[in-house]
C-alpha cells in the first residue's frame, strides 16, 4: 500500500477516525478493541530510563523519580509494507489503543506538558508500536529505620495494568535486567544504590489476575554525615563531662558548671537530631540509641559528683575533736568555759536516760538478750541488717570516687561503643 504522511485529517471524527496519513490502512480501525481482541492476549515490552530520583523522604517514607517509560507491542491492523518507521504526532496517540498501565503505590504523578506533551508514537512497518511517556511520580516506599542512619532500605517501582487481566496483556521486561538504564548513574544526596533487579509478578485482585513488573533497587545511606554532625560531636561532650574528674571536689562551681552545660549540649543535639524526623518519632533508630548511651553517660558524670561531695561533707561532720586539726582544738579550748562543760554534760546525761535499753549505733546490737521482748528482738534484728545494708553503700574516702571514674566510665564508655557498632554494622 502506499502511504501519505502529507494529509491531516479532523480529530475529532468517530470512534473508527483513520490515522491520518494512513487511511487505506486504518480505516474501520476501533481504539477501544485491543490487538488480537477476542484471541490471544497482547505481549508488551517496557525498558525505563531513570532521569532522576529528587527526593527520598523518611517521614513521609516515599521517593520522587522522573522515569522514561517505553512500551512496545504489535498491533496486526497496523502492518504496512516496506521496512520503514515513521514518528506520529504524539497527539494522535489518541487515535490509536494504548495500554492502561499505571505506576503502583503512586502518591501523586504527572505526565510533562512542556513545550508539549512529552510522549512519543513511533509506528513500524511490521506494526509494532513505540509508546514513550516522560513520567514524574511519587511512589511510596515503605522504611524500616531502625538502623536509622545505617540502614539500607529497599524501594520498587511496580508498573501493572489496570483494566487488562492476564488473559488480555501480558507484561515483560524488553531485555531483562537491562531494560532499566540510568540508575547506576544515580547520584544522590544521603544515598548510594546498592543494586537493582528486575521482576515479573502478577496481582491477584477480586476483579481477576493482573500482569506486573517490578523494578526493586537497594539505597544504602551514607553515614559519613551523620559521623561529623552527630556522633562525633555526641562523643566529645560525653570525653567533655570525664574532666571534672580530674577537678577537686572543693571546686563546686567549676564541676557543677561542666556537669550542667554538658547535660544541655546534650540535650540540644538529640532534639536537633529528631526534628529532621519528626514524624516518624515511633521508631526507635540506632542514633536515638547512641544519644542516649551518651545522655547517660554525662548525666552519670554529674550524679558522681553530687554522690562524692554528699559523702565528702558528710563525712568532714562526723569528724570528732581527736581528728581536727591542733589549731582548731586551740581555738575551741579557749572558748570553753565552765558553764558549757555543765551544760553539755547535762545535756549527755538527759540522752542516754531517754533511750531504750537497745542502743543504735553502727555496730551490730546484741539481739539474744533474754530479758528483750519479742518485738524489740525483731526490730533489733531489722535494725542490725539495715546498718549492715547502709555499710556496704557508706563511701570511706570519697576522693575514691573520683580515682575510679577516671578509669571506669572511658572503659564502660569503650566497652558499649564497641558491642553498639558491632551490633548495628554486621547485624
Amino acid at each position: 500500500r502506499r502511504c501519505s504522511l502529507g494529509h491531516v485529517s479532523d480529530l475529532r471524527g468517530s470512534d473508527t477516525t483513520s490515522l491520518p496519513g494512513f487511511e487505506n490502512l486504518t480505516m474501520g480501525y476501533n481504539k477501544y478493541l485491543r490487538p488480537y481482541f477476542g484471541g490471544e492476549p497482547v505481549q508488551i515490552a517496557m525498558s525505563l530510563d531513570i532521569a532522576s530520583i529528587s527526593s527520598i523522604s523518611e517521614s513521609d517514607m516515599d521517593y520522587t523519580a522522573t522515569i522514561y517509560l517505553r512500551q512496545r507491542w504489535t498491533d496486526p491492523r497496523l502492518v504496512f509494507h516496506g521496512n520503514k518507521s515513521f514518528t506520529l504526532d504524539a497527539r494522535l496517540v489518541e487515535l490509536l489503543w494504548v495500554p492502561d498501565t499505571y505506576i503502583v503505590e503512586s502518591k501523586r504523578s504527572f505526565l510533562h506538558d512542556v513545550t508539549v506533551g512529552n510522549r512519543l508514537i513511533r509506528l513500524f512497518s511490521n506494526g509494532t508500536i513505540l509508546y514513550a511517556l516522560r513520567i514524574t511520580t511519587t511512589v511510596a516506599c515503605n522504611m524500616d529505620l531502625s538502623k536509622y542512619p545505617m540502614d539500607t532500605q529497599t524501594c520498587r517501582l511496580q508498573l501493572e495494568s489496570w483494566g487488562y487481566d492476564e488473559n488480555d496483556v501480558v507484561f515483560t521486561w524488553l531485555r531483562g535486567n537491562n531494560s532499566v538504564n540510568g540508575i547506576e548513574k544515580l547520584r544522590l544526596s544521603q544515598y548510594t544504590v546498592e543494586r537493582y533487579y528486575t521482576l515479573v509478578s502478577k496481582s491477584q485482585q477480586e476483579t481477576g489476575s493482573y500482569p506486573r513488573l517490578i523494578l526493586q533497587f537497594e539505597l544504602r545511606r551514607n553515614v559519613l554525615y551523620f559521623i561529623l554532625e552527630t556522633y562525633v560531636p555526641s562523643t566529645l561532650l560525653v570525653m567533655l563531662s570525664w574532666v571534672s574528674f580530674w577537678i577537686t571536689l572543693d571546686s563546686v562551681p567549676a564541676r557543677t558548671c561542666i556537669g550542667v552545660t554538658t547535660v544541655l549540649s546534650m540535650t540540644t543535639l538529640m532534639i536537633g537530631s529528631r526534628s529532621s524526623l519528626s514524624k516518624t518519632n515511633c521508631f526507635i533508630k540506632a542514633i536515638d540509641v547512641y544519644l542516649g548511651i551518651c545522655f547517660s553517660f554525662i548525666f552519670g558524670a554529674l550524679v558522681e559528683y553530687a554522690v562524692a561531695h554528699y559523702s565528702s561533707s558528710q563525712k568532714c561532720a562526723a569528724k570528732g575533736p581527736q581528728e581536727r586539726p591542733a589549731n582548731e582544738l586551740t581555738k575551741e579550748m579557749e572558748g570553753v568555759n565552765i558553764t558549757n562543760i555543765l551544760n553539755s554534760s547535762i545535756t549527755n546525761y538527759q540522752r542516754k536516760i531517754s533511750f531504750t535499753s537497745i542502743e543504735i549505733s553502727s555496730d551490730n546490737v546484741n539481739c539474744s538478750d533474754l530479758t528483750m521482748k519479742t518485738h524489740e528482738k525483731i526490730k533489733c534484728v531489722l535494725r542490725n541488717k539495715m546498718h549492715r545494708i547502709i555499710g556496704y553503700f557508706t563511701i570511706q574516702n570519697p576522693s575514691n570516687v573520683d580515682h575510679y571514674s577516671k578509669l571506669l566510665f572511658p572503659l564502660f564508655f569503650m566497652l558499649v561503643n564497641v558491642f553498639y557498632w558491632a551490633y548495628y554494622l554486621y547485624f
